[in-house]
């Protein structure tokens, strides 16, 4: 298989995760101007596991570092593939309520506060799995943590940039944050599990028995399984609108089906280069860099999909300062790996 172990590579391609991952909502906006989340959703799952099997028969079976996907799977324990299929299921509910959440209140709300709040839990849990793991921290805490509080702060203002929208247009603010907050909570822990099944050779911090290629295919699965679960919930009982019929799924022409499953491949392509960079740096970093999503989708939020349009006054001001708290936590963090 082929891995990353310079750090300087590593952070570029943590930089890409964080393209795919602030970026694949967009095929959301486009399919809603036809298409619900609900059935949009069927084909981002078909795209996760397509681009996560890909992945594996290739950058996960080329090279001579490490076990092929094929000898990996021959060998891998049942903990181990429980832990990310867990990370799976885990992350598949949370990025549900993420998905209705932008829905609701625009990839420029969704991501800051849904993203922000995993951005946050999941650098402290990935932070304790570390010390878990190694006995002590790893990098520079201080600074670790000053980046986290940084955020933090950019996060409030993002609720309150909303909340200034919703009143202005006259509409309940409360469903979107909560969705968003849902999201969060749930996201926040899906990268630790996945790294908790991971080979210590190639991973750092990982204590399970699989390569990064062989833990996001199983991450991929638990997704897949699950969808058929929760995302018939979110049909029945919607955040938005009526309940929607499966039948409606396949009236979808191929142009709305691709869409989504473009979606898919954006999110599993930042996903599959987070792994295979991540035993350059301990997981609380590599979880960091990778998830600074809501940096990306804040751009593509206010200035490609206009979604602050007609705020009132001073809501710019307010934007324009949370992007810049999101950007210095970034820094923050990439400079404690040191």
């Amino acid at each position: 298989m082929i891995l990353v172990h310079n750090y300087g590579l590593a952070l570029f391609f943590f930089f890409v995760s964080m393209v795919c991952w602030g970026s694949w909502a967009n095929t959301q906006k486009l399919a809603a101007r036809t298409w619900r989340f609900e059935l949009f959703y069927w084909d981002l799952t078909l795209g996760l596991l397509l681009a996560a099997t890909v992945a594996a028969f290739t950058f996960g079976s080329m090279g001579t570092e490490g076990r092929t996907f094929i000898q990996d799977l021959a060998q891998a324990d049942s903990s181990s593939i429980f832990n990310a299929m867990l990370g799976g299921i885990v992350w598949n509910l949370g990025n549900i309520l993420l998905t209705a959440a932008i829905a609701v209140a625009g990839m420029s709300v969704g991501f800051p506060i849904g993203g922000g709040l995993a951005w946050i839990l999941g650098i402290v849990f990935n932070f304790v799995l570390v010390i878990l793991d190694k006995g002590k921290p790893e990098g520079n805490v201080t600074l670790l943590f000053i980046g986290v509080a940084v955020i933090i702060v950019a996060i409030y203002l993002s609720m309150l940039s909303y909340k200034r929208l919703a009143q202005k247009q006259e509409k309940a603010s409360a469903k979107g944050i909560l969705l968003s907050v849902g999201a969060g909570l749930l996201i926040a822990f899906f990268y630790g599990l996945v790294v908790k099944s991971l080979d210590n050779s190639f991973v750092s911090g990982g204590a399970g028995n699989l390569t990064p290629y062989t833990g996001v295919f199983f991450f991929a699965v638990g997704v897949t399984v699950s969808t058929p679960i929760f995302n018939p919930i979110f049909m029945k009982f919607p955040v938005e609108g009526e309940p929607v019929k499966m039948k409606e799924y396949f009236k979808g022409d191929l142009k709305t089906h691709s869409v989504g499953v473009l979606g898919g491949l954006i999110w599993m392509t930042g996903m599959v280069v987070s792994f295979m960079s991540a035993g350059s740096a301990n997981p609380a970093i590599s979880y960091a860099l990778s998830n600074a999503a809501p940096v990306v989708a804040i751009l593509w939020g206010v200035f490609v999909w206009k979604e602050f349009k007609g705020a009132p006054k001073g809501t710019n001001a307010l934007l324009a300062t949370m992007f810049v708290l999101f950007l210095v936590g970034l820094v923050l963090i990439s400079m404690s790996n040191s």
